[in-house]
């Protein structure tokens, strides 16, 4: 559930008191960015990570994107603080209102950006996961893009949950592992990991790639290859990553189970991984103690 206070285009505002047009083309039309980031010790953990990837995707669908990293950063910690929010999660919209014909001619900025916050949904862990062929373009212009038109995801989730799974594993047009409708997917198979690359079509998940950065340093090589659902069938782990889940382990892919799930390899790397936020909201509240 969204919390009361949210910021939209420059004041914080109860959530009765902000108003989207029907004019704003980019709501319409689903043109229009959005990240969620994980709100740990009040602070929004990877914010860099995040903003580096609005941006790049902001590039790729030829929206602007006219805002400093720094004032946004600074207005997501008022809210969470207006909020009281200590674990949680926050997301950043980003919607093109000046494309298309379908527009109103209200004094509308040319993107609306808005910042919300919530509480940490729950998660059944070990996950159980179907199987979806054709559900990710991995040759489309905008493969990978994180856009507000997400209904697709949405409807396929809903569908999973509706079956009795979890989540869904998406597949590519060549029959290869992109990844799940909210969440990265993760392999292990004699001491090592593997994750589908870009080019499948996946979103370049921010947990996904912190995972890749500080993996090795723990003595698990986490790689990206190109996988088949067999390559998931004959694994020893599978996990899944994201914003809000951060690691879990899978017990099931369509039918193909996996026991004692969450594994030994994902339980280590969930710990890694804790301890990187850990690590990051001390740098950033306790400078000189991250220092010793």
């Amino acid at each position: 559930m969204i919390h009361r206070y949210i910021f939209h285009n420059g004041l914080i505002v109860p959530i009765e008191e902000a108003r989207l047009s029907p004019g704003q083309a980019g709501l319409l039309n689903g043109w229009g960015l959005f990240t969620t980031l994980r709100v740990f010790q009040s602070e929004p953990f990877a914010f860099e990570r995040h903003w580096k990837r609005l941006e790049k995707d902001a590039g790729r669908t030829r929206m602007p994107f006219p805002f400093d990293p720094a004032e946004v950063r600074s207005h997501l910690r008022e809210l969470i603080r207006r909020n009281e929010l200590r674990e949680g999660t926050a997301r950043i919209y980003a919607v093109y209102n000046k494309v298309g014909f379908w527009q109103s001619g209200e004094d509308l900025p040319v993107v609306d950006l808005l910042l919300c916050t919530a509480g940490l949904p729950s998660y059944r862990e070990p996950v159980r996961l179907t199987l979806r062929e054709q559900s990710r373009h991995a040759a489309s212009p905008l493969a990978g893009v994180k856009v507000t038109s997400w209904i697709f995801n949405t409807w396929t989730l809903q569908g999973a949950q509706r079956a009795g799974f979890d989540e869904a594993l998406l597949l590519n047009e060549r029959g290869e592992v992109a990844e799940c409708t909210a969440a990265n997917i993760f392999c292990a198979r004699h001491g090592r990991v593997f994750t589908p690359p870009l080019s499948s079509g996946c979103l370049e998940g921010v947990t996904r790639g912190i995972l890749l950065d500080i993996a090795p340093s723990t003595g698990i090589p986490v790689e990206e290859k190109a996988l088949r659902p067999e390559d998931l069938y004959s694994a020893e782990e599978v996990f899944i990553t994201s914003t809000n889940r951060s690691l879990l382990g899978v017990s099931e892919v369509e039918g193909h189970k996996f026991g004692g799930a969450p594994g030994p390899i994902t339980q280590r790397l969930e710990q890694v991984f804790n301890n990187h936020m850990l690590d990051y909201v001390t740098r950033l509240t306790q400078p000189e103690a991250a220092k010793l």
